[in-house]
């Protein structure tokens, strides 16, 4: 028995890495970093810079500030979608200042044994405290920060950890020098303790880049890298509309990783393009086995979302149109706005509820509404989902200006409920409206298409021989109704040749000329 009690402490102690039950099982777990990173290292976000760039400059001069009577903020809150860069702001925040930089998950607190998330909480902080100045980072807070009583236990240990966190923040004890940075995708479900001023005095939303910082994040990802003269990275950052900053690296990445094997030297537009599909809907199903019928069926779907894109006034602009299949898509045609803008108006959202319907309704004009596919079913959900919220949440219907449902959850991640503000007999009156978006947006669709068919099939056409098409080839059609030119593609390089084999084909082209 004695043996069997050392063997689980000692299991429990390398799995928990607190030095199981015989050992301190609360003992910090922070990881001390000296961070290389810097300011320059992050691209975009200069408003979020801007602020944390005067915290930083507290942790180097602190005098200057204690004379004007200032403090430094005890700590900052870092909200916003995944991928947008927080913890790469906290490490250039530690690498600029020049300050150790202590870094946890907050989900390394929790632990079945009581007590021992207190414990550490304790220990962390009382090792940043002799290391001051310094910075101490907690990533994904909201996995110990959530609202206190939510649990239908009174001895949660989680809530025993919150309470420690918020009394070690701003207790008796004082924090001097000590910068407390966290980062969540949550902060909605946030305990509002952890938000008044004294603990957490900023909260700076760290939003997905626009156009401008997407161009800035991809060159700052391309440098060092070798990059064709066609390259626009402003048109690039156009089409990669909604991205965070780590699906752009990895748009780099990938678009790196197929020039190396394709054997081209350097990146390409099309490799690029190619990337930006990898990394909205995985790698291409090259080999998938589909007949001539469905692909072309496939192609007239496709064309119709485009016609729709151009032909009407407030639709989001055509990028790019492709028929090979990704995921679970059997093709995609890329929309992004004309102008990035936060507010939409009605008639914006009633031209993207046109362009979801566009591909059905090219289906019905080509083969008749009795046989139309399931090709449709996500653009039905998307349209559905703008009418609902004209209806609901908008005002834009004939039910007026009212709020029957709210959305509940995080402004990040998408709501997870939505809370009903209406009686059962107003639901059948918002039910009618949001089909009679969704019908007349499709009869316009249809409309529209038959009135554009020699452009539909134009890029049908297109689509059958080439797959794939990019918006200079949509805007060629477009403007003269035929199909551009054939494309060159792009010349593969021999590595099996060596430099003197180079220069000797070089010079004896020169003597040909």
């Amino acid at each position: 028995m004695v043996g069997l009690f050392y063997f689980i402490s000692k299991r429990a102690g390398s799995s928990g890495g607190g030095g199981g039950l015989l050992g301190n099982p609360g003992r910090n777990q922070a990881k001390k970093i000296i961070s290389k990173k810097r300011f320059s290292d992050v691209a975009g976000q200069k408003e979020v810079k801007e602020e944390i760039e005067e915290v930083v400059d507290f942790l180097k001069n602190p005098k200057k500030y204690k004379v004007a009577g200032a403090r430094i903020p005890k700590g900052i809150l870092l909200g916003g979608p995944p991928g947008t860069g927080k913890t790469l702001l906290a490490k250039a925040t530690a690498g600029e200042a020049g300050v150790p930089f202590y870094f946890i998950s907050a989900s390394n607190f929790v632990e079945m044994f009581a007590g021992v998330g207190a414990k550490r909480v304790r220990e962390m902080f009382r090792e940043a405290r002799k290391a001051a100045p310094a910075i101490l980072f907690i990533d994904e807070l909201d996995a110990v920060g959530r609202k206190r009583g939510s649990s239908l236990s009174g001895n949660d240990e989680r809530e025993q950890t919150l309470n420690q966190i918020l009394v070690e923040m701003d207790g008796m004890e004082e924090n001097t020098g000590l910068l407390i940075i966290a980062a969540t995708n949550r902060p909605d479900v946030l305990d509002p303790a952890l938000q008044r001023p004294g603990r957490f005095d900023r909260t700076i939303t760290v939003n997905i880049p626009d156009i401008k910082e997407r161009e800035l994040i991809l060159e700052l990802h391309a440098k060092g890298k070798r990059i064709a003269k066609d390259v626009d990275f402003a048109n690039i950052a156009k089409r990669t509309t909604g991205y965070s900053g780590a699906q752009l690296e990895n748009v780099i990445n990938e678009a790196t990783l197929l020039s190396v094997r394709e054997k081209t030297g350097v990146i390409t537009l099309a490799q690029i393009d190619e990337a930006i599909d990898r990394v909205m809907a995985g790698p291409a199903k090259k080999h998938r086995v589909i007949t001539e019928e469905e692909k072309r069926m496939v192609a007239y779907h496709e064309a119709g979302h485009a016609v729709i894109g151009l032909k009407v006034a407030a639709a989001e602009q055509v990028q790019k149109i492709t028929i090979i299949p990704r995921g679970q898509a059997g093709g995609y045609t890329l929309m992004t706005p004309k102008k990035e803008t936060y507010n939409f108006r009605k008639s914006e959202l009633e031209a993207k509820i046109i362009s979801y319907m566009g591909g059905r309704a090219a289906e019905q004009i080509m083969y008749g509404s009795g046989e139309v596919s399931t090709g449709a079913h996500n653009d039905i959900q998307r349209a559905t989902n703008i009418a609902r919220a004209m209806v609901t949440q908008y005002g834009m219907s004939i039910l007026g200006p009212i709020a029957y449902e709210q959305a509940q959850g995080s402004q990040f991640l998408g709501p997870e409920q939505r809370s009903k503000d209406y009686s059962d007999a107003l639901a059948e009156r918002i039910d009618e409206a949001i089909r009679d978006l969704v019908t007349t947006a499709e009869q316009k669709a249809i409309a529209t298409i038959k009135k554009h068919k020699k452009l539909l099939d134009l890029i049908s056409d297109e689509l059958m021989e080439k797959e794939t098409i990019v918006i200079e080839e949509i805007e060629y059609i477009n403007k003269y109704l035929k199909r551009p030119p054939k494309r060159a593609k792009a010349k593969k390089i021999d590595d099996t040749k060596s430099l003197k084999d180079i220069i000797s084909e070089v010079k004896s082209k020169n003597e040909e000329n």
